[in-house]
């Protein structure tokens, strides 16, 4: 019996909750049905716009250059509320994608950068290990010795978790908390501002964020506002075609990076500033791939062959049905999303460790100083 409740997902909630939930997913899915047929109902119409204005296009008009190597970074991070403090982890994972029939070089196995301590239970740990994630996020990308580089999110996450984590931080008056955003902010910033400008013809950087609620081309042409840019082009696109990159929709003024020193002004100043040269385009590589939000540098989009690299090697990335995202962020995301499981087994090890250098350990007090908030 009870390995039946398991494996039905409503196994241990009552018969009469089930029952209202059933009867409300109904409507729900009576309301998405209405959504859903406005597009629908007008997709040709809006796909009329699009050609109209000049604004849908297809990945043959970039060549068909050689597939790049390919690289995708991903991050997690998780906190363990426990008695006494917080038990804090988070790690940055880079995976190679799928190598090119052509390609002589090897490049080494999955590459990683991971961060466990205890810190002292405050409001701001999550926010400064968030930023300490994305941080590693963004130097392992910049470091990584691929032609074309896929991170997971928009361009701008890194700065908004950063700043974030900077304004915890130093609030926190915690000085192992400061010492965690300061130790390798200079290379942070570096690394960023390489990943935005994407200056290096040889090396590509793109930012593609599964979640989004942008709406640059449906405010451009009046599209209802109940769906977003990427719902509504998944519909419109035929396999191979793309939206020609447009600015970013940003107020660039609005954006900024609390220093954690003077030292960094300058840095933060320049770093700011490039965001002003941020496109974003759509594409849809396959039948089976969603449309893909792309958001590069302007130097990217200036250049048609550095164009064709990108889409070719999105495109040899998504080359497996059931995968709707490319191959090398896939496989880091599933990487990564095991670091909860590992953190459980790891705080296993350090009671046990504190277990064996007490001479006269009392169990009880080590179980509890150990022991987690939920249950």
């Amino acid at each position: 019996m009870t390995s039946e409740q398991n494996q039905s997902p409503f196994g241990e909630l009552p018969g009469a909750l089930v029952e209202e939930m059933l009867n409300k997913s109904e409507l729900i899915g009576s309301d998405l049905f209405s959504s859903y047929s406005t597009i629908r109902d007008n997709k040709d119409s809006m796909r009329k716009q699009l050609e109209k204005n000049g604004d849908l296009t297809s990945e043959y008009e970039y060549g068909n250059p050689r597939p790049p190597t390919t690289c995708g970074i991903d991050g997690a991070r998780v906190i363990e509320r426990l008695l006494s403090i917080d038990y804090a982890a988070c790690a940055a994972v880079g995976v190679e994608g799928l190598t090119p029939p052509s390609e002589l070089r090897k490049w080494e196995g999955p590459t990683h950068e991971v961060y466990i301590s205890p810190l002292v239970h405050h409001l701001a740990n999550p926010r400064v290990i968030g930023g300490k994630m994305l941080s590693m996020e963004v130097i392992l990308a910049s470091n990584a010795p691929h032609d074309l580089v896929f991170l997971d999110g928009s361009i701008t996450t890194p700065l908004i978790h950063i700043n974030a984590a900077v304004s915890a931080a130093s609030n926190s008056h915690d000085q192992k908390l400061i010492d965690l955003i300061q130790g390798n902010f200079a290379e942070l910033l570096e690394g960023y501002k390489q990943i935005i400008e994407s200056a290096r013809t040889d090396k590509i950087f793109a930012c593609l964020p599964k979640y989004t609620s942008k709406r640059e081309i449906g405010e451009k042409l009046n599209w209802p506002q109940q769906f977003d840019d990427r719902a509504i082009l998944t519909t419109l696109l035929r396999p191979g075609e793309l939206i020609k990159p447009t600015p970013l929709q940003q107020n660039v003024e609005e954006w900024h990076i609390k220093s954690p020193s003077d030292e960094f002004s300058e840095p933060i100043e320049n770093l700011i500033s490039s965001f002003k040269n941020i496109y974003i385009f759509y594409y849809r590589p396959n039948p089976w791939t969603p449309a893909l939000r792309i958001e590069i540098s302007k130097s990217i989009v200036d250049n048609p062959a550095r164009m064709g690299t990108l889409l070719q090697g999105i495109k040899y990335q998504c080359d497996a049905p059931g995968i709707i995202e490319p191959y090398p962020l896939y496989i880091a995301d599933r990487m990564v999303k095991h670091l909860i499981t590992g953190l459980s087994a790891i705080r296993q090890c350090t009671t046990r460790q504190m277990v064996e250098l007490d001479d006269n350990p009392d169990l009880s007090d080590i179980f509890f100083i150990m022991h987690g908030y939920r249950s």
